[in-house]
């Protein structure tokens, strides 16, 4: 793949993800986001977007390139996880 085409896939990555739990707020109520828990979860995963493209871009040798992403995934999925319940009972976690 190109380089736009990889910083299209991430970004557009990011917004379908932010999308499920929008419309799955239409047709069950167990979904509750509020406006702040859209702007976090935008700003992760907007971030970690940016951040992966960045990699793509600058890094050459794909084993960095490789080992960096998975460095970031695995930081985006530990934050959201902190933030969803409170894996490490942090005080970021979830009430």
């Amino acid at each position: 793949m190109k380089k736009d085409q990889i910083s299209i896939f991430y970004f557009g990555s990011a917004t379908a993800l932010l999308l499920f739990p929008l419309i799955a707020m239409q047709f069950t109520s167990e979904v509750k986001w509020e406006a702040l828990d859209f702007i976090i979860a935008g700003i992760l995963l907007f971030g970690t977007a940016t951040t992966l493209d960045y990699i793509q871009r600058k890094i050459k040798p794909l084993k960095k390139v490789l080992l960096l992403s998975g460095a970031v995934l695995l930081l985006l999925f530990l934050i959201w996880a902190e933030l969803a319940v409170g894996i490490f009972g942090s005080p970021i976690a979830g009430s």
